[in-house]
């Protein structure tokens, strides 16, 4: 207990550091476009594969779940809408990605800090987790609601690519069901929520990576604890969250 809150008070103490302005704009909003390329861009891939197979297989299983005389079919594109836009291209996404640009942050700063190139800023006078982490932070958080969007997209297209390829209910059922009592407050709550988990994601990675002290094996062990600690305090945010927006 005491340990982790001896963690938490060094994490706040070096978000103290990082929120700061920054000393050289031109050279801040370089690197923000460089971390956007390399966090935002380059995650848009495994975004859309992803989303895809969740959209068909979501809609699948609930299309076998509710057949009843009793359900209209059109519940089947409802239910996967609801749960496609409310968690899946917020939470579970954040999840996925906080095993990939999780991961990359870490090690990034973590083997500047073990080559001692976080020294090298210090001595020159450097604020170097204003230098190194804020543009991680700002990148991801300002890409993130573009990845969300990008995945209920896709999510939604995955489960109409499915009933149109295996006939569990007609397309025009499956597009009612995705218009049914539409609310784009929905939209606006998963945007909101996944920025907060980028900022989760990058600023605890950051941390684990900043704090290195070793050598490689150090490296690997922080860009793994960086994810798990990353993952659980998003469960623990998406609920808190979900309790006062919805």
């Amino acid at each position: 207990m005491i340990k982790s809150l001896h963690k938490f008070g060094e994490y706040l103490l070096l978000m103290h550091r990082t929120i700061t302005a920054p000393e050289r704009w031109s050279v801040f909003f370089r690197s923000i476009l460089q971390e956007i390329s390399k966090l935002g861009v380059d995650s848009l891939w495994i975004v859309i594969f992803i989303s895809i197979f969740i959209g068909a297989v979501l809609t699948v299983q609930v299309g076998l779940q509710i057949k009843s005389p009793m359900i209209p079919d059109f519940t089947v594109g409802y239910i996967s809408r609801e749960v496609i836009i409310l968690e899946f291209s917020s939470t579970i996404m954040c999840l996925i990605l906080a095993g990939k640009v999780g991961s990359n942050i870490a090690s990034e700063i973590g083997t500047m800090r073990v080559t001692e190139q976080v020294d090298a800023l210090e001595i020159m006078g450097i604020n170097s987790a204003g230098y190194l982490i804020l543009p991680k932070i700002t990148a991801f958080v300002l890409f993130i609601p573009v990845l969300v969007i990008i995945s209920m997209f896709f999510g939604i297209g995955g489960g109409y690519m499915m009933v149109v390829i295996t006939g569990t209910i007609t397309a025009a059922k499956y597009e009612f069901g995705i218009q049914y009592w539409f609310s784009d407050y929905g939209i606006f709550y998963s945007v909101i929520k996944s920025m907060v988990f980028a900022f989760i994601i990058a600023s605890i990675s950051s941390y684990y990576g900043y704090n290195v002290r070793g050598g490689a094996l150090q490296v690997g062990k922080a860009s793994t604890n960086s994810v798990v600690v990353s993952s659980i305090t998003i469960l623990a945010a998406d609920l808190v969250m979900t309790q006062l927006m919805l």
